[in-house]
């Protein structure tokens, strides 16, 4: 994850949730499409984050490729520098609508993606020098990945949180 003033890594994996959740006509709106594990490390933090994803029942065909879509559902628990010099624990819950790209071109199974959504931070996030105002924040991402035979996945996502500069509450 990138915090403010951060820098960015993070290498996220996933796989079909195809064993927990078979694919009948009777599937429940609420079994995921995949579940995905994150760890990443920025400056004054490091995050492992967990989470599902569900398909949209949507794809567009443009002549670089097609576009698909899905939401994201995520929780996770930073470490970072507190604001007293320790370590401070920080836990996210966020909600992502994602689209993806899956271009025409060699390499089957290269993807790009972007995804703008909302994130509960609690504790409020603080550092020696930054802070944010409230629990709620924006998540934005990109990722360049892969998806391989059998479902899985490998994407490098670079991750900003951002409060969009909403003042302290009254």
């Amino acid at each position: 994850p990138r915090l403010p003033g951060g820098r960015v890594g993070a290498l996220a994996a996933s796989a079909g949730a195809g064993d927990l959740c078979p694919r009948t006509a009777d599937r429940s709106a609420w079994c995921p499409s995949t579940a995905f594990v994150q760890a990443g490390a920025g400056e004054h933090v490091a995050a492992v984050v967990a989470g599902a994803t569900w398909a949209w029942v949507w794809a567009r065909t443009f002549s670089v490729g097609e576009a698909t879509g899905h939401w994201e559902a995520s929780f996770g628990r930073w470490e970072g520098l507190g604001a007293n010099g320790g370590s401070a624990w920080v836990t996210q819950l966020g909600v992502t609508p994602v689209l993806r790209l899956y271009p025409k071109a060699p390499g089957r199974g290269l993807f790009a993606e972007i995804g703008i959504g909302v994130n509960l931070l609690a504790p409020v996030y603080r550092r020696e020098d930054k802070q944010f105002s409230t629990v709620f924040n924006f998540g934005d991402h990109l990722a360049v990945g892969k998806r391989f035979a059998g479902g899985s996945e490998l994407s490098l996502p670079l991750q900003h949180f951002s409060n969009a500069g909403v003042p302290h509450p009254d």
